[in-house]
């Protein structure tokens, strides 16, 4: 590539050397404003008819936005018959706000406000181009010409609205593209058309900055925001707004810095559709927040729902890495990932559901988002015996000892390997059964019987079939299984030491009602385990002893 030098320059910054906000927390949540019916409709190849507009709508009145941008009503008929549907139909919910865009054009404001006419809370958002390339290249207009269209347009809908008393109205502004605006004359333009609005401590204006085109990094996104916060001649006369897009990738660290330099209010769309490489995503800024304690007041309790609506409607999909929605990231395929993630799900499981989240890799408990545990831990041949584990413990109520972890992961991780991919967890399950429970090659045992002979031994007799022969044994130890061990040395069968003998009731499936696990030690130092299942616990036992002898082989 050839220097960049000679064709870009670099971002201009604002003098800001008292910043305060790196000290800054973000302890509660802004207001929100969902602009997915306007700035997301807008971005999409197929734009959402009206029923899946209204499906949208009210959606996202139920996950809880009390301010959302329905549409540009001047712009089409389409706009404009949706935005009066919702109005007439009474379709939008008393405690929420529609928002609709409109240019600095005199025409145009006055059938925006048509278009709302009856609602009982509305906000007009005005915008104005104020960036050197938009007034300069795109509108052909100077400074004064472009804050004499802006007072101008903010005077009409004053009067326009002030005609319309039974509707609750608020102005918002934009300055289009604030961050690429000279903050100075960012600043005059905001002053003369809040000064145009009336607007109060009473009468608030939005003044919404957008990072149309995300051209800095997030810091400098902060200081302008701080700088603007602390030169506004009235901080309390403003809301101000942060409206961010991704073009750098950094969307949400720049709305969320922007809150600490002093916004109040956020407008984004869900999982961040927009133009180029899109809007905000307050999905992620909402769930960050509650990450950390802070309730955002939005309901993402039923993310997989949202997320279905959402791709039905625009048809766009999340991506399987997208922050908290996307299929995969809740999910570990790394063995010491899985490894962490089962101890701390473990530790949890003992400490009680209702202390501090501290579960290694996972920012927040899947579950309040609807999300579950099954899909944290997938296999594939790079996974490792924690992994492996987990799907065993959590899907089929096999709590393997930790001893027995590596030799069962280390199957199971050769067998994805051999596959050349993912195992799901019934395929997990049936290795599993398949290598190390009930193994009754080259002996199974068909009978058995145990009957004490002292207060510390018992005798058994067993019938066995091994190589096709069917024989019984005897033998005697301190409980079934040592005696069973004997029946075996008598034939010459049991070259090999107990080591570990663990059992419990299964917690899942239906067939059987006891798991028991055995590791067996051989002459030359090799250990196996096997497993046992069976409705009786000491079967099970036995059971679990015949596979890990089978297995040593």
């Amino acid at each position: 590539m050839e220097s960049p030098r000679k064709k870009y320059r670099p971002f201009e910054t604002v003098r800001l050397p008292d910043r305060r906000w790196p000290d800054a927390r973000i302890e509660r949540a802004p207001r929100w404003c969902s602009v997915d019916l306007r700035d997301g409709n807008q971005a999409l190849a197929i734009p959402m008819n009206v029923a899946e507009k209204h499906e949208l709508f009210q959606e996202l009145c139920r996950i809880g936005f009390k301010e959302i941008e329905i549409g540009f009503p001047s712009a089409s008929d389409t706009e404009f018959n949706f935005t009066r549907e919702l109005i007439e139909r009474e379709l939008i919910p008393d405690d929420v706000s529609v928002q609709v865009l409109v240019q600095a054009r005199e025409h145009l404001i006055r059938r925006t406000i048509d278009s709302l006419k009856g609602a009982r809370r509305a906000i007009v958002h005005l915008y104005t181009p104020t960036n050197p390339a938009q007034r300069e290249i795109v509108f052909g207009l100077s400074k004064e010409q472009v804050l004499e269209m802006a007072v101008a347009g903010a005077k009409l809908i004053r009067k326009l609205t002030d005609a319309l008393p039974e509707t609750r109205w608020q102005l918002e502004f934009s300055p289009e593209t604030f961050v690429l605006t000279e903050p100075d004359y960012a600043l005059e333009v905001c002053e003369a058309v809040a000064k145009a609005w009336g607007a109060s401590a009473q009468r608030k204006i939005i003044l919404n900055l957008p990072l149309t085109v995300e051209a800095g990094t997030p810091n400098t996104h902060a200081d302008q925001i701080e700088w603007f916060c602390r030169h506004l001649s009235n901080r309390e006369m403003a809301i101000v707004s942060l409206h961010t897009h991704n073009d750098r990738g950094t969307g949400v660290a720049a709305t969320e810095l922007g809150l600490m330099a002093g916004a109040d209010r956020v407008e984004g769309t869900l999982f961040g559709n927009g133009e180029r490489t899109g809007n905000l995503d307050i999905v992620t800024v909402a769930l960050n927040m509650f990450s950390h304690g802070v309730d955002p007041h939005l309901d993402f309790r039923n993310l997989g729902r949202i997320r279905e609506v959402y791709e039905r409607v625009t048809r766009m999909s999340v991506h399987d890495r997208h922050p908290y929605g996307g299929d995969l990231v809740f999910t570990a395929f790394s063995g010491s990932h899985q490894d962490a993630i089962k101890k701390g799900m473990d530790r949890r499981g003992k400490i009680g559901h209702d202390a501090l989240w501290d579960v290694p890799y996972l920012t927040i408990d899947p579950k309040d988002i609807g999300r579950s545990y099954e899909a944290i831990i997938r296999i594939n041949s790079q996974s490792g015996k924690g992994g492996v584990a987990y799907v065993l413990d959590r899907e089929f109520g096999f709590d393997l000892p930790k001893l027995m972890h590596p030799e069962v992961g280390n199957l199971i991780g050769k067998h994805a390997d051999q596959l050349g991919k993912e195992l799901s967890p019934a395929e997990i399950h049936d290795c599993f059964r398949q290598n190390f429970v009930n193994v009754a090659r080259p002996l199974e045992l068909m009978e058995f019987s145990s009957t004490p002979i002292s207060k510390e031994a018992v005798r058994c007799q067993a019938e066995v079939r091994r190589h096709g022969q069917v024989l019984t044994l005897t033998g005697e130890g301190n409980g079934p299984i040592s005696a069973l061990v004997h029946a075996l040395e008598s034939k010459g069968w049991a070259n090999f030491s107990l080591k570990d003998y663990r059992s419990h009731a299964l917690t899942a499936g239906s067939e059987s009602s006891a798991a028991a696990y055995v590791s067996l030690q051989a002459k030359d130092g090799r250990t196996v385990w096997g497993c046992g299942v069976d409705a009786n616990i000491e079967l099970a036992g036995l059971k679990a002893l015949v596979s890990a002898a089978n297995r040593l082989g």
